[in-house]
């Protein structure tokens, strides 16, 4: 089962964790609109393609607009082998409206 994160506390895993991951599995029409800071881009239907791209080992926080499809990512990370994967909560929606209200939203 993979771990959940609450958007207000992605912050003080990056400061405790410089090389946390934040891996965002939406569209590239959808970062468009909105992005955290420090995050990679491989959309969800490339996974298991690339995931070769993950070092297993790292801590990785899965987001997505509101947490759906990070969800099942993290999912699919975790019955892969990952062994420190969690999902953002309400997704970046929610890190706009609690974290960072400058973020657009959609």
């Amino acid at each position: 089962m993979f771990g959940k994160v609450l958007p207000i506390e992605l912050a003080g895993l990056k400061a405790a964790n410089p090389d946390l991951v934040i891996l965002d599995v939406r569209g590239a029409d959808e970062r468009e609109i909105s992005v955290i800071p420090g995050a990679i881009h491989i959309p969800m239907a490339e996974i298991p393609a690339r995931m070769g791209e993950l070092n297993p080992e790292a801590q990785i926080i899965v987001q997505c607009r509101t947490g759906g499809r990070s969800g099942r990512v993290a999912e699919f990370l975790i019955g892969q082998g990952f062994k420190n994967v969690s999902n953002l909560e309400t997704g970046i929606n929610g890190y706009a409206k609690t974290v960072d209200p400058e973020m657009a939203t959609y």
